[in-house]
C-alpha cells in the first residue's frame, strides 16, 4: 500500500513570524507538543492567559483525541471547556487574537490553526462607591471589566426590553463599548445618534468614559458636560428606565447616561430613597447654592467697588474696617482668595484620603487666619469665598462643580470692571449658551426649555409616589420633539 505523502509546514518560521510580530516580546510563549507523529505548536502570551485551562483541558484534550480529530473539528471542540473555540487560516489574523488572551494553536502538517479563549482578566472586585457616596441605597460600584458592569444592569432590570448594542472603537487598540438603553422607552433617534458618532470616531485608543465623552459632545467647547458620569449601578438603573441610553467602556468604572439635561446633574439616587418633600428641599437648596456660589463673590467685588451705598450704614462700618489694612483694589483680593481655594482643592484631592483631608482643613484654617493679619485680605471676604467653593461641592456631579468654580472666574473679572453691569452681562451670556446648548440633539435645560409639565414634575422636584404612578406612560423624559437652534439676531 502507498504511502500518503503529509506536507509539512516550518514551525520555525512560524515562531520567527510571531517574534518579529511581538517585535521580540519576553512575554510571547512558545511550546511544542509531540502527538502521534505530529508536532504542536502553543502561541500566547503568558500574561494574559490561564495555565490551569492550558494545562488541565487544552493538552489533555490534544492528547485524547485522535489525529483526525483534531484542529478545527466538531469533536475536538466538544472536548473543550470553552466553546470560544475557532478555526483560523491567516496567521495574521491570529496577532490581535493573542492580545486579547486567546491561545493559538497550529501544527506541522496543516498551514491552518485554531484560536483558543484562556483570557485571564485582571480585574477586581465590587467594592463601595468613592467618587459618589450615598447614605441610602446600595452601595456597590461599577468595576473595569464590561462584562462584570453589564451583567450588575441585567440583574437590576429584568425586562426583555434591555437592548445591549456592541460597538468597536480604535485603530491600534481595539476597545469595546456597549449601548445599553429599553426599547420601548429610550428615544430611537438619541441611540442612533450616540451610535453613529461613536462608531465614525477614528481614534487610536479609548483610555476612558471621559475620554469618549469629549469625543461625542454637541459642543466639545463647552465648558459644561453633555452626558452624566456615574459609578453607580442603581443611577443607571434609574436613568435607563426613565429613557436615558447608557454607554458602557471597557476597562473603565464609569458609564455615560445621555441625553442629559442641565437639572440631571443636581440629581441623586439617595433624593428617590428619601421622602418626596425631603428630596425636594434638598434639590431646591443645590440650585439656590450652585447659584450663590456663581455670583456671591462677584456680587462682593461689585458692591464694594461701585455699589458700596447698597451696603447698610452699620456693615460698612465693618467693612471699613476689614479692609482699612488691604492695599488690594477688591477684585484682586478675590482672585487670590479663590486661587487659594482652588489650589487647596485641587492639592487634598491628590493627597491620600486622610492627608489630604487634614491638609484640607488645616491649609485653609493656617493660611485664612495668617492672610487676615498679614493684610492680604479682608475677613469678610474670606466668609464669602467660603461660603462659595461650599456651594460648588453640593452638586453631587464633579464634573459640574468644577463647571460652576471655573464659571465663577470670568465672572469675578466682569463684576470688578463694569460692577452690577458686567454681573448681568455675564448672566445673560451664561443663559444664552445654556439655552443654545444641546445633549445629543436635545434642548440642555429641559424640560424648562422647552417647558413641560409632566417631566419636570420628577427632574426638577420630587413629587409624591403616588402623583408619580399616574403618570406611568409618560416616563420618557427626552422626547423626540427637538427645538431648532436659531442664531441671536434671529
Amino acid at each position: 500500500m502507498k504511502k500518503e505523502n503529509v506536507p509539512h509546514y516550518d514551525l520555525e518560521e512560524m515562531k520567527t513570524y510571531f517574534q518579529e510580530a511581538f517585535h521580540h516580546s519576553p512575554d510571547l510563549y512558545f511550546y511544542e507538543l509531540n502527538q502521534e507523529k505530529r508536532k504542536f505548536l502553543f502561541i500566547y502570551l503568558k500574561n494574559l492567559v490561564d495555565y490551569n485551562v492550558i494545562n488541565q483541558s487544552i493538552m489533555p484534550a490534544i492528547i485524547d483525541s485522535p489525529v483526525e480529530h483534531l484542529l478545527g473539528s466538531d469533536e475536538f471542540s466538544g472536548n473543550l471547556p470553552t466553546t470560544q473555540v475557532s478555526p483560523v487560516t491567516n496567521r495574521e489574523d491570529a496577532i490581535q487574537y493573542i492580545l486579547d488572551g486567546y491561545l493559538y494553536i497550529t501544527s506541522d502538517q496543516t498551514s491552518t490553526g485554531v484560536l483558543i479563549n484562556v483570557s485571564k482578566k485582571v480585574e477586581r472586585g465590587l467594592e463601595k462607591a468613592e467618587t459618589e457616596s450615598l447614605v441610602f441605597g446600595p452601595k456597590i460600584s461599577f468595576t473595569e471589566s464590561l462584562s462584570t458592569n453589564i451583567s450588575i444592569i441585567r440583574q437590576n432590570i429584568l425586562s426583555t426590553n434591555l437592548c445591549t448594542e456592541k460597538l468597536t472603537v480604535g485603530t491600534k487598540n481595539e476597545t469595546e463599548i456597549r449601548i445599553v438603553y429599553l426599547n420601548d422607552l429610550a428615544d430611537k433617534q438619541a441611540v442612533e445618534d450616540i451610535k453613529k458618532k461613536i462608531s465614525t470616531l477614528k481614534v487610536n485608543d479609548i483610555l476612558d468614559t471621559s475620554v469618549l465623552a469629549q469625543l461625542i459632545d454637541d459642543n466639545s467647547y463647552s465648558i459644561f458636560p453633555q452626558f452624566v458620569q456615574t459609578e453607580l449601578p442603581d443611577r443607571v438603573t434609574y436613568s435607563v428606565e426613565r429613557g436615558m441610553v447608557a454607554v458602557f467602556v471597557d476597562r473603565s468604572p464609569m458609564v455615560l447616561l445621555g441625553p442629559a439635561s442641565f437639572f440631571n446633574f443636581f440629581e441623586s439616587t439617595e433624593d428617590v430613597y428619601m421622602r418626596w418633600n425631603m428630596g425636594s428641599f434638598i434639590r431646591f437648596l443645590r440650585y439656590m447654592t450652585i447659584f450663590l456660589s456663581i455670583i456671591l463673590t462677584p456680587a462682593y467685588v461689585a458692591i464694594i467697588t461701585y455699589h458700596y451705598e447698597m451696603i447698610p450704614s452699620t456693615l460698612l462700618v465693618s467693612l471699613g474696617e476689614s479692609r482699612s489694612k488691604v492695599p488690594f483694589t477688591p477684585i484682586f483680593e478675590a482672585l487670590i482668595l479663590e486661587i487659594m481655594i482652588e489650589l487647596l482643592r485641587e492639592a487634598g484631592a491628590r493627597l491620600p484620603t486622610k492627608v489630604g483631608q487634614t491638609m484640607g482643613i488645616v491649609g485653609g484654617i493656617v493660611l485664612g487666619q495668617a492672610a487676615v493679619e498679614a493684610g492680604f485680605t479682608s475677613n469678610i471676604l474670606i466668609i464669602v469665598v467660603a461660603l462659595s467653593a461650599l456651594g460648588s461641592f453640593t452638586a453631587p456631579s464633579y464634573l459640574m462643580g468644577t463647571a460652576v468654580r471655573i464659571t465663577r472666574f470670568p465672572m469675578l473679572i466682569l463684576a470688578g470692571l463694569y460692577g452690577g453691569i458686567g454681573i448681568a452681562l455675564g448672566l445673560c451670556f451664561l443663559l444664552i449658551h445654556l439655552i443654545r446648548l444641546t445633549s445629543v440633539g436635545k434642548p440642555y435645560l429641559q424640560p424648562v426649555y422647552p417647558f413641560n409639565f409632566h417631566h419636570a414634575l420628577n427632574t426638577i422636584v420630587r413629587v409624591p409616589t403616588g402623583l408619580l404612578r399616574k403618570n406611568t406612560n409618560k416616563q420618557n423624559f427626552f422626547s423626540s420633539r427637538q427645538v431648532p437652534t436659531k442664531d441671536i439676531d434671529e
